[in-house]
């Protein structure tokens, strides 16, 4: 029996459809609890979709298989704004607690807490809500308390990430979410100290100057190689870079530079493989960059 050697376009697309997350339903429903009880207690409206909006890796389309985080933003009247913030004592810690109770009416049997800028909502499945209550601003970002030291409001601006992102994925054909998705799994393989911002972050900016953006599938194992050379050559005493769209600082968290190095080597492995023919061994050094994602 011939095996047909598989291309590189086959490889990259089974990549990113095994690393696509898998519980989408289960997120949503819970979402729509949510949103529900709080425009119940907030908004005197019984809607399951008003107000609220994923943001973070889930509401950029970047996140992956496996994690667990789901950052949701819930935007609150501006009335209360003014109520809390006329607070003699820590108003952030009373509008976060306000929140809390709420969602507690939903899920009385789930671990509600908090970490002094959003409400964490623990499931048994491991799946974790981060919600986050915003005043809208005039200049459309937004307000969003912080308990912590005494408290304070602080401002955020996740929408205008969003839309960045996903211009810029519509201008580089998919490639941007795809490399930031993959970057992901190479993260989850690696134990690399990067947050999903950050990874977003240097996609964008990668991408913006591949002189191979316009280019399809059968560029992605190159495409992998010049990201991780890439991250490899970045300024290891920088400490911050701004996001795509809010402009804000987007710090590091550790050194990422040295295991990019490794996996940029890899690369250069798994292409010479390939192109030698030498199909097993080019799907060995792919995996040591995806793990088993990466079934080749």
């Amino acid at each position: 029996m011939v095996t047909t050697k598989r291309t590189i376009a086959d490889k990259f697309k089974d990549l990113l459809k095994n690393v696509r997350t898998q519980n989408d339903a289960t997120v949503s429903s819970r979402r729509r609890a949510i949103t529900r009880r709080l425009n119940q207690d907030f908004w005197d409206s019984y809607s399951d979709t008003d107000h609220t909006r994923y943001i973070g890796s889930y509401g950029r389309g970047t996140e992956i298989k496996g994690a667990s985080d789901v950052d949701l933003m819930a935007r609150l009247p501006s009335s209360l704004y003014s109520r809390y913030d006329s607070y003699l004592g820590n108003g952030q810690s009373a509008l976060l607690q306000a929140v809390r109770d709420s969602i507690r009416k939903t899920y009385s049997s789930t671990d509600v807490g908090g970490d002094g800028q959003v409400i964490v909502v623990r499931f048994s499945d491991g799946i974790k809500f981060e919600v986050v209550p915003a005043f809208i601003r005039t200049d459309g970002s937004y307000t969003y308390p912080d308990s912590n030291a005494g408290g304070s409001w602080k401002k955020m601006d996740p929408i205008a990430e969003i839309e960045a992102i996903d211009l810029a994925n519509a201008r580089h054909n998919k490639k941007v979410k795809h490399l930031a998705r993959m970057a992901r799994a190479w993260r989850t393989k690696n134990n690399v100290s990067m947050s999903g911002l950050l990874i977003d972050t240097l996609a964008y900016d990668f991408m913006a100057g591949w002189e191979y953006n316009d280019k399809s599938f059968v560029y992605y194992d190159w495409m992998t190689r010049d990201f991780l050379k890439y991250l490899y050559e970045q300024d290891r005493d920088r400490r911050y870079w701004y996001a795509p769209g809010s402009n804000q600082r987007v710090y590091r968290s550790g050194v990422f530079e040295y295991k990019a190095g490794q996996a940029y080597r890899e690369s250069l492995e798994a292409i010479e493989c390939e192109a030698q023919g030498r199909e097993y061994s080019a799907n060995e050094h792919w995996k040591n960059i995806f793990g088993s994602v990466f079934t080749g």
